[in-house]
Parts: C-alpha cells; structure tokens; sequence
C-alpha cells in the first residue's frame, strides 16, 4: 500500500501582542527537511523582540511562504509541511469490525495537529492535544500526537550547535557560514557574534565560497551602497543606501512619537549624594545587590507613597480616566544588538533588594540575547532608565506610554560636596523624573523624586523599615 500525505498549512499566528504582521528574520529549516512538533522554523521580528515560531505538525517541509525579510501577515500561510500516514492494513469495509467513517486503527490523518490550508487560526489554537499554545505562546503541549514527546532540551542540545542570539544565527545564515563548523568562544561553546564574523572573514572549509545568491544582514547591505550613485536632493551627498524602518525600531519610533504627542511631560531633577549607598553595597561583599537593584526597591516604596505616578491616564468610551494598579511592573531599559529593550519585572511591590537583583539579571540576559517575548517586554506601569551605564549624567528622557513616569538615573563619579559644612569629595550622581502633568502635579513628583534620594543618602535607614 503507498504513502499517502496531508497537506499540512501553519498560518502564522498573533504572537500575543495583536500583531497584524512580522518580519521574517530567518528560516530555521529548508524544504525537503524533517521536522517534529515543537521544533523552531523561523524567527520573527515582532515589534518588541526576535522570537522563533515552533512547528505545530510532524512531517516533511513541502513550501516556505516567504523569503528572508519578508514582512508577513498574521493569518497568512507560513509553512506546508506533508505529513505521511501510516502505512496499515487495507481499510475494512463499513460493518467489518469498524463503525463506517471511523479512522483507521494507528492513523494519524484524523489527529488534531493535522490541519489543512482551509482551517483557521483559531481552530489550530482550540486544539490541546495538538500544538495548542502556538497562538498565544512560543511552545506547544508536552504531549503531540500518538506516543509522540517534545525532545529535552538536553537533547536539543547535544544535536545542534550552542547558540542563543537569533542575531548571531540570522548573520551566519545571511553569509553562508554553517554553524557546525564554528567553535564558540562563548561560555560551555557558545557561539557568539564575534565568532560568526571572524568566520566570514575566513574562508570555507574546503575553499568554497559563501552560498551564492544570499543577502548580507542589513548592518553589511548599508555599507554596501545598494543605492549608490543616487545623489540626495537636500543634502547633494550620494546616498548609500534606504533602510527602512521595521519590527521593533518602527514600533520605537511610533510609541515615542505618540508618548511626545499626548503627554504633557515636565522634568524635575536632583543632585545625589550615593557614598553611603556605596559604601553599604562594599559592606556586604560579592554577593551585594547592583546599584539599580536598590534603587529599584526604593522607587517601589516610593510609588506606595506616591501612587499617582504608578497611574495610567486612559481614554475609556471617549472619557479620560486616572486608571489605578494593584501592584507595580517595573520596566528598566536595556541596551542590546537590536536597540534598546524595556523588560519589564512585574509585581515588584515588596521585594527585597536581592530578590530585584535577580531578577533584573535575568530579564537583562534574555532581552540581550533575543529571547524576551511579548509577556517580557510589556505591560510596564512605571519605568527606571539606568543611562549612567552609557557614561552620561542626565537626560531629557521620553515616557514610555501610556505610563505616567519616567526615572532616570546618572552615571555616579566624584564631585566636590559640601558635607557638614566642609568640601569634601563625595560619589555624586544625578536623578532626573519626566511625569505626565495630567496625572499629578509638581508637588507629588518633587516628593517622589526626595524619597528616592533620601533614601539612596541614607540607606540604611530606609531599608530598615522596609
């Protein structure tokens, strides 16, 4: 008896975040592949991180929808993959043993993971026994199919080479290099960007060039002059190349636009006089908490003090209303390889300062490494800008709407401080809070923003009654 297959047709799914359209970073598998349920086949630039869509069918790659770089529609078709069914017995006569249109013994053609071009988004997310967080998550059930289990990640590991940085997998694929053939010189070999270029700048193994007919990353394409001998009409400089905006710089662009449209933004800041802070982190060692980590306890106990800035001004049925939260998210910005990230820790409200540092590591490493998703880096209700770490005192900083408050915080470096009446040298540093005038009024930002210093000056003091 032949094979026979079912069309197997993933369209791409909302990502959780209301997306109408992804960018498509990169294919993580070629047609003619095999491919298991939950496997990655593409990452997709949503408009707040790079995440990889998992297949939600077992079965060979037949059509990749889209090249790399196509913006693609959510509800679109992304993926076909043929699924062959099982190769039994002739199918018995209706009243031979089996009611008529039952489904053959060990078939999986009638599985719910087996859906056709024609099913729908909606259909594919209502299946549990199939891959039924695809639409509103990045994995699928522990169980898929008949006897079928997720491989452990420690399998998916000693099967493919180390490497986190979608970025890193997006450039070696862009330049032909195969990562099997990269050592890492990460941490336990993991392959990092450094690598990857160091590879492009060496030939292949074997001598053979780089697959033709790829486009370098979009970093090398602007230095490549795609558009070069076109000269600027304003400027009268040739222009090298038009890249335009897309995924998370194109959602930056538009939600820092709106937040200077609607928000009547002021900005009241304060010198900051951080020795004892210093010095307490220096008394309790290695295992010390990070600067942002204290003063993200104190911004938390200071927004129970001062809730108006915890507020978002919302428009519900054409009223404006002061809409009040429960708990605190905690947003803090991140530099990272695709720009600046804000993750946020949610319910921060009554955690220590340790408890805060940890977390803050961990939703930094994962923003960095492109695998913050939607539920990481959204839902903020007050946001803290750590811009000393780039080297600089202040910052006219923009909110990030529809949150009331912004805190910035200063690189911390020696100054003259007078102290007692005496100029002494002191570890100095500058907080600087944006509100949103609507929501509060000058009084409750300047006492915010005392709170928070006072407690930075006196630490001790102030986490002693926390």
């Amino acid at each position: 008896m032949s094979v026979q297959t079912t069309e197997q047709v993933f369209l791409l799914p909302d990502l959780g975040e209301g997306l109408v359209e992804v960018e498509l970073v990169t294919w993580l598998v070629a047609v003619g592949d095999k491919v298991e349920v939950d496997q990655p086949i593409a990452e997709v630039e949503t408009a707040k991180s790079v995440v990889e869509v998992p297949s939600p069918f077992e079965g060979t790659v037949t059509t990749l929808h889209g090249a790399q770089g196509d913006v693609l529609e959510v509800g679109k078709p992304l993926i076909t993959i043929a699924a062959p069914e099982s190769e039994g017995e002739p199918e018995a006569e209706p009243g031979q043993g089996e009611p008529e249109g039952a489904p053959e013994a060990g078939s999986e053609a009638s599985a719910p993971e087996l859906l056709s071009e024609s099913t729908s988004a909606e259909t594919q997310q209502a299946k549990p026994e199939g891959s039924g967080n695809v639409l509103i998550g990045y994995g699928t059930s522990d169980v898929f199919g008949v006897g079928r289990r997720r491989p452990s990640l420690a399998a998916t590991a000693r099967s493919a080479p180390l490497v986190i940085s979608p970025v890193v997998r997006k450039l070696a694929n862009d330049n032909g290099i195969a990562l099997a053939d990269i050592h890492g010189s990460g941490e336990d070999g993991l392959i990092v960007r450094a690598d990857v270029v160091a590879a492009i700048g060496s030939p292949a193994p074997g001598g053979t060039p780089p697959q033709s007919g790829v486009r370098a990353p979009r970093e090398v394409r602007e230095i490549a002059a795609e558009v070069s001998g076109v000269v600027h009409q304003r400027t009268g400089l040739s222009v090298t190349a038009r890249v335009p905006l897309s995924g998370m710089k194109k959602a930056a662009a538009a939600s820092l636009v709106r937040s200077r449209r609607e928000i009547p933004e002021a900005t009241v800041w304060v010198d900051v006089d951080a020795t004892a802070l210093l010095e307490l982190r220096a008394g309790l060692g290695e295992s010390a908490p990070g600067v942002l980590a204290f003063v993200s306890r104190f911004v938390a106990a200071g927004l129970a003090n001062f809730p108006e800035l915890n507020m978002s001004l919302e428009n519900h049925d054409g009223v404006d209303e002061l809409v009040t939260f429960a708990g605190i998210n905690l947003g803090f910005a991140v530099q990272t390889q695709r720009g600046l990230m804000v993750p946020v820790l949610r319910n921060s409200q009554g955690r220590t300062a340790r408890e805060l540092d940890a977390a803050i590591a961990e939703l930094a490493a994962q923003a960095r490494a492109g695998r913050a998703g939607p539920t990481e880096l959204s839902g903020g209700t007050f946001t803290i800008n750590n811009y000393g770490v780039l080297g600089v005192d202040g910052s006219a900083v923009i909110i990030n709407h529809p949150e009331a408050a912004m805190l910035g915080l200063g690189r911390i470096i020696d100054k003259p401080w007078v102290v007692d009446g005496e100029l002494r040298v002191r570890k100095m540093t500058e907080l600087t809070l944006a509100f949103d005038h609507r929501v509060c009024d000058g009084a409750v930002a300047a006492g915010f923003l005392r709170f928070v210093a006072d407690a930075m000056e006196n630490p001790a003091g102030v986490l002693a009654d926390l």
